[in-house]
């Protein structure tokens, strides 16, 4: 046990040394817009389908199962800004963040894995060509724009969701419903939410990178770098969700 702490710890270790080099490599020339550009359309647009269909299904879940609790309680006129606040501050952005490390945190892992085992990193350092700034801070930074638009397209998606689990057993024009939202959001609603996505896209593009690129050799060590991406990211996500809430708690 007390090895696999002193294990835990060093690459606790190795990955902030990892995240620091981003910091001072971002900011180096040449940059790498072509595939910066690529990789914002593979992780944003290609994950628009996956993101609208959960979005959606969370939104009209969530609708159908608080219902009843608020129509005991004749409650029921609350229902779209409880939906609406819900998603908003926590559901929409730790499940698609979730969903983002399941699909994109496991595909760097092993594309860059692949890219390890095979030599093409070793081959692209032979060739002059930085491969911790082509390869990863282009990752990683895509990662850490394109998590914020995919959480807010799962925010609207999941609102039309509610839209429709409201009129399963209603009838609520969507001026109204859309009304109904937008009176009961403040701005502190939206800030915090806002800020802690980007926390969870840099950290879901940073530990894929960083399982790839450090992947020892052998083939067998492609699935774990991919495994392992996505378990730390996950745990990532909620450590980084529970140290936002209590900020938000303490300061707002």
């Amino acid at each position: 046990m007390i090895l696999n702490l002193k294990n835990t710890f060093a690459e606790i270790g190795e990955t902030t040394l990892f995240a620091k080099k981003f910091f001072k490599e971002v900011f180096i020339p040449p940059y790498e817009t072509r595939e910066f550009l690529k990789q914002c359309y593979v992780i944003g647009y290609k994950s628009l389908p996956l993101v609208a269909i959960t979005g959606f299904i969370m939104g009209l879940v969530l609708t159908l199962q608080s219902r009843p609790t608020l129509v005991k309680f004749g409650a029921e006129s609350w229902l779209p800004g409880m939906v609406a606040l819900s998603l908003i501050r926590e559901i929409a952005p730790v499940i698609t963040a979730l969903i983002c490390a399941g699909k994109i945190s496991s595909g760097i892992g092993a594309e860059l894995g692949s890219m390890k085992v095979t030599e093409q990193i070793d081959a692209m350092e032979v060739s002059a060509v930085n491969p911790y700034n082509y390869l990863v801070v282009t990752r990683v930074l895509a990662c850490t724009l394109m998590v914020p638009v995919l959480v807010f397209f799962a925010d609207a998606i999941g609102i039309v969701g509610g839209y429709v689990g409201i009129n399963i057993h209603g009838d609520v024009n969507f001026y109204r419903y859309l009304t109904q939202i937008i009176q009961s959001l403040e701005f502190l609603d939206l800030f915090p939410a806002t800020i802690k996505t980007f926390f969870f896209g840099f950290f879901i593009g940073m530990i894929g990178c960083y399982k790839g690129f450090n992947a020892s050799n052998g083939t067998e060590s492609v699935g774990q770098a991919a495994n392992s991406a996505v378990v730390t990211a996950s745990l990532s996500i909620f450590i980084i969700d529970m140290v936002a809430v209590q900020i938000t708690d303490l300061f707002f």
